[in-house]
């Protein structure tokens, strides 16, 4: 997301500073991880495909991953992007070799309300249009393969030779487009006579939510991602057995259509530094973390990568240590814990038309908010920086009390200035980030084994992260526990679809809530990601636009110039 943070008054929108840079050619920005012009798979000038063979586990093992998260978000967003790659920037500037690693942005939120995904104002990733939109078709073909399942489903419902018995009152599988568009939620398909299929219900997802998603960032390499598809988990026949992507010699198919999109994407910073992109899964409904393979390559080609996981800590941070990181054995060295004075304001209880007005009482009340977190964080065995993402409405008491009670909990807070001033404004926080790497790093541990019980696992999360006092599960819920027993995917990591406004399933429990319940309300199944998902309080898995639409102020003139997109 873009956000609007600046020491200083800066006229020029996003798009504008994007667009006023000369980039450079992608080959240069390649030349800089040692990666020979013949290597890569050019889109245009300015973006490229990595190939696979650039990996060497000897070097992912030997440098330096660096992840960037944040405290419990306000709508817009804290600027985690800005200041991931603000750091990357800053940790080049003192003369560290650095990469910054990120997801793809969602063509729903563009168009919708949190905007894209390629930071703001003098830290971004450029082409930061190109980027935001269709970039090099890797949601375009999630979405094809995702959509290929469920037309082969559907027609196999119809077959009268090669009919799998397949109930269609059990199938779990969903459509996915890319885009915030509510109506599409629950609908009915096959209307209109038998040779338009058999009628049955069914919904789309946004694509970030899809299974393909989460198994193009989980896998690991080609034949990987292969017998994953397979793995996917449809329904049941009549007799109750049963049936997997493989069982429609699915997975070969599929995964024709993702041939390029399982290769990282190499782009540049505004000060011509390396930048991955690659994969695009929500936080709140997903595990919110690029891939495996992006992440990989990153540190293979650089001694520090620096990598975002969406929303608050709580979210993404969880599940980029218990699930992405204890899979491919990653050791994160350091968290950054992106704080803004407006979100400690919002968790102290200030309206949001108050959330630019200072107010020291409302900042040390919600900083109980950043304390938890600090607190998560360390549970991991992973000491945390604090990155204060910088604003224009913030006060020097509001950030020197941040400061200070951060001293007195023993972690480092720094005023991140990359917005205003790009690398030459975090350069302060990038000699925090290596003060912890270099000097005070241990091996991190993940808080649960994937082995535990399902319920073991999903109760630590709820407690020990979110801070509940219990769990209770819907009767839904508990038909659900009995069907991953039985189908024998106990051993799979929890990824928790939750409102990323509240450590709680409730919204409105903003700041440290305590004394309060975690209700699941269903658990769906993703069996070639390896995920149990239970499904807390409200949370949809496809958002809806809001009132007034992002789309609504952007505009193109004749010359292909693009205004309004951030």
């Amino acid at each position: 997301m873009a956000d609007t943070s600046a020491t200083e008054t800066v006229h020029l929108t996003d798009i504008e500073i994007a667009q006023a840079k000369d980039l450079q050619h992608i080959k240069h920005i390649a030349q800089k991880l040692s990666i020979d012009e013949d290597q890569l798979e050019m889109y245009g000038k300015y973006k490229a495909k990595l190939p696979l063979d650039l990996i060497d586990e000897t070097k992912v093992a030997q440098n330096n991953l660096v992840l960037v998260t944040a405290l419990t978000p306000t709508p817009a967003g804290e600027g985690k992007t800005t200041v991931s790659i603000g750091l990357t920037e800053g940790l080049n500037a003192i003369g560290k070799q650095a990469t910054v690693v990120l997801r793809e942005p969602s063509l729903g939120p563009v168009f919708g309300i949190k905007g894209g995904a390629a930071g703001g104002g003098h830290s971004q990733v450029v082409p930061m249009e190109d980027i935001n939109l269709h970039f090099t078709g890797d949601f375009n073909a999630v979405e094809k393969a995702n959509n290929l399942l469920s037309a082969l489903i559907d027609n196999n419902l119809q077959s009268k030779t090669a009919n799998l018995n397949i109930d269609p009152r059990t199938i779990l599988w969903k459509r996915v487009i890319d885009m915030n568009d509510r109506a599409l939620r629950q609908i009915t398909i096959g209307l209109g006579g038998t040779a338009n299929g058999i009628p049955r219900e069914d919904g789309f997802n946004i694509t970030p939510a899809s299974e393909v998603m989460a198994i193009l960032c989980m896998a690991t390499s080609f034949d990987d991602l292969k017998e994953r598809l397979g793995n996917i988990f449809i329904g049941f026949t009549f007799d109750k057995k049963p049936v997997f992507a493989r069982d429609l010699k699915a997975q070969d198919a599929m995964a024709i259509l993702l041939k390029d999109a399982i290769k990282p994407n190499l782009v540049q910073t505004l000060e011509e530094n390396p930048a991955i992109i690659h994969g695009g899964p929500f936080a709140n409904i997903a595990q919110g973390t690029n891939t495996i393979i992006a992440t990989k390559m990153g540190l293979s080609l650089s001694n520090y990568v620096v990598t975002e996981a969406g929303f608050g800590a709580d979210l993404g941070a969880e599940k980029f240590l218990n699930i992405k990181s204890a899979y491919a054995k990653l050791n994160p060295k350091c968290v950054v814990l992106v704080a803004t004075i407006r979100a400690l304001r919002h968790h102290g209880g200030a309206p949001k038309e108050a959330y630019n007005t200072p107010d020291l009482d409302r900042v040390a009340t919600g900083f109980k908010n950043l304390e938890k977190h600090i607190e998560n964080v360390r549970k991991f065995n992973i000491e945390p920086v604090v990155a204060i993402n910088s604003f224009i409405s913030d006060s020097p008491e509001e950030v020197q009390y941040v400061i200070d009670t951060c001293a007195a909990l023993g972690v480092q807070a720094v005023v991140s200035e990359g917005w205003a001033k790009g690398g030459q404004g975090t350069k302060n926080l990038a000699a925090a980030v290596v003060d912890i790497v270099e000097n005070k790093a241990t091996q991190y541990r993940p808080i649960y084994d994937w082995n535990s019980p399902v319920k073991e696992k999903i109760e630590k999360i709820a407690t020990e992260i979110y801070g509940a006092t219990k769990v209770e599960y819907s009767k839904k819920a508990q038909l659900n526990l009995r069907r991953i027993d039985r189908l024998g995917f106990n051993d799979f990591a929890i990824c928790m679809a939750k409102t990323q406004k509240s450590f709680s399933d409730n919204d409105s429990l903003i700041g440290r809530p305590e004394n309060f319940t975690v209700t699941v309300r269903e658990i769906e199944i993703a069996a070639g990601a390896q995920f149990i998902i239970p499904i807390l309080g409200k949370m949809m898995r496809m958002p809806g636009l809001p009132a007034t639409p992002a789309s609504e102020g952007m505009s193109i003139d004749n010359q292909g110039i693009i205004s309004g997109l951030s």
